[in-house]
Parts: C-alpha cells; structure tokens; sequence
C-alpha cells in the first residue's frame, strides 16, 4: 500500500487539537442561572451523551477526509526475474578417500565430503538464477539431481550424498563426460563443469584428457579442483581389536592431468588444502562465472479513495442525522 500524497498526512496531528480546543469551547449560553453550580451542571452535561458521539463523528469525518485526499492506493508488485543462461553441473567425489579428516568445520574437525558439501552449499545460495545440477562419483559417475533452478530441491539433494553411495573408485574422466551429456544440447551463454576429486583416475571407461576434448568440443568448460592436503592426512579405520583409530595416508592428486583438462576446456586448475581455500575457490569461480540477469517488474494499484469518501459521508450524514434529532 502507498500513499500519491503522502505529505497531507501531516494533517492529522492537527485532530488532537481541535478535539481539545472542542471540549473547552461549548456553546453561548441561552439562559442565565442565579446559581453558577447549576450552570457548572448544565455545562457538563452538554459535554456528555450525543454531543461527544457528534464530536467524535466529526473528527473521524475529518481524518477519513485528510486520508482520502493522500490518494491511498493498494497494489500488487510482480517481480519477474529470467534464468542467467548459465548452467552449472557440479560433480563430487564420494570415493573413500572422501573419509579423510584433514579439513575443519566450524573449528572441528571434519571429513571432505561434508565440508564440500557445507561450501557447496552456500555456491548455490549465491547462484539463484543459474540452472544447477549434481553428479557423484566413485568408481561410476551418479545423477544425483538433473539440471534445475529450484535450488531447494537441489540442496536437498545435496544433503543426501554420502561418501560410497556408489561404487569405490575414481572415475574423472567418466564424470566429465556424464556432465557433458547433460550440457552439450543446451543453449545457453555459458555450460561449465565443476569437478572436485581428491584422488586419481583409476576407473572408468574414458580418460580425463579424452573427456576434456569432448568438452571443448561442445563448448562446456571444466573448473577442476584437488581437494585435500599436501603429503599425508588424517583417515579414520580400525584396529586389529575393532577399534576406531586414526591413521596417516598419502594424498595423491594427478595435479597435472587436472591442469590439463582445465587449461584445455578454457577453465582453471585449483588446489584446495583446507576449509579456507575451498571456500575461496568457490567464490573465485562464481565471481568469474557471472552474467547479467533480466528483471522484468509489474506494478498494478487499486485507488481507496472512493471507499474512504463515501464512508467521510456517511459518518457526516450520522452526525448531521443525530444533531437534527436531539433532545432540547
């Protein structure tokens, strides 16, 4: 709701006033009493019963009549806003590898799956208007939620990936080329790939090099990100007594093919060692992966100005009605 004339409301503040002024001014006396308490009485009471309804009738006449002429009008605001023409197909390593506990979340210690996913989650916060899907891998790549703008499902797709939900393994090449089926026929401004593993190709039909030539052939860019730290990290696993203990094992991330299919599809190579610099990464490709958005804004208003006169008319008629038909 908006007021065209706003400025007029001003005069409202003036009603408690002339309420007040009302109330000390009553009308000239038609008789004259010997005995002022009489006329103290007679003067209350001319205070009391259908004159202060008629007051109140006036003032409420009056602030109806100040409220219409600031021409009150009531809309509906319809904000149309287009799909960027970017999708974004965001592929996941869900290997056991993924079960290494050398990043934090919120100062604690965590797997990489999960902070990837707590990253994740905030990129497609940022992205509404972008068309996203997801794949895992392992030893297959998996769909795990096609190409969609509604980012609610999304997420809650996202949620459900658990590290070996498929079988173990590290395909990269075939997760590459399952995200190009889902991009090459689209036509958009920009299709691109966003693959993390923290591992090395080692399943699989098709070669990390094979697929990026497939994708620089359709024109689908392939962001590549090695996840995990340098040397030996932290991998929960058990004891000969059953027991859960952690032990150190060597990261081993092909950094070279990785830079490979990146530099060829026209994309970048990111290494991420802890929390801080996956998050970073993230950021970095969704600032240069932008594009700007259509907005299309409906505006439709309702004028109250009639329902607000028409009831100023018929409180005055009230009023008028009561002062005809009052007693003398």
């Amino acid at each position: 709701m908006r007021f065209l004339y706003p400025h007029l409301l001003w005069l409202l503040l003036f009603l408690p006033l002339l309420a007040v002024l009302r109330g000390r001014q009553g009308k000239a006396a038609a008789l004259l009493f010997s005995s002022t308490g009489m006329a103290a009485s007679l003067a209350r009471s001319r205070k009391n019963g259908p004159l202060k309804i008629q007051a109140a009738l006036r003032l409420l006449t009056l602030a109806l009549l100040i409220v219409a002429a600031a021409r009150p009008q009531l809309g509906n605001t319809t904000t149309e806003v287009q799909a960027s023409g970017i999708d974004i197909l965001l592929a996941v390593d869900v290997s056991g590898s993924m079960e290494a506990m050398d990043f934090k979340l919120k100062g604690e210690r965590a797997n990489r799956l999960e902070v990837v996913k707590n990253v994740l989650n905030k990129f497609i916060d940022e992205r509404p208007n972008d068309r996203i899907g997801l794949v895992a891998f392992g030893a297959r790549p998996y769909l795990v939620c096609p190409l969609t703008l509604d980012h609610n499902w999304l997420l809650k797709r996202l949620e459900a990936l658990s590290i070996g939900m498929v079988e173990d393994g590290t395909a990269i090449g075939s997760a590459i080329g399952s995200g190009i089926n889902r991009l090459k026929d689209l036509e958009s401004k920009s299709r691109i790939i966003i693959l993390l593993t923290d591992g090395l190709n080692n399943a699989g039909q098709v070669s990390p090099l094979m697929a990026a030539e497939a994708a620089e052939t359709v024109g689908v860019k392939v962001y590549t990100i090695g996840a995990g730290t340098r040397g030996e990290a932290p991998m929960p696993g058990r004891d000969i007594f059953g027991r859960q203990r952690m032990q150190m094992v060597r990261v081993d991330i092909d950094e070279e093919t990785l830079s490979q299919v990146a530099e060829k599809t026209g994309a970048q190579y990111f290494r991420a060692t802890d929390t801080k610099s996956l998050t970073s990464i993230y950021d970095e490709i969704n600032r240069m992966e932008t594009t700007t958005r259509s907005i299309k804004k409906f505006e439709n208003y309702r004028e109250l100005f009639s329902f607000l006169a028409t009831a100023a008319l018929v409180f005055l008629g009230l009023e008028l009605y009561l002062k005809r038909n009052q007693l003398p």
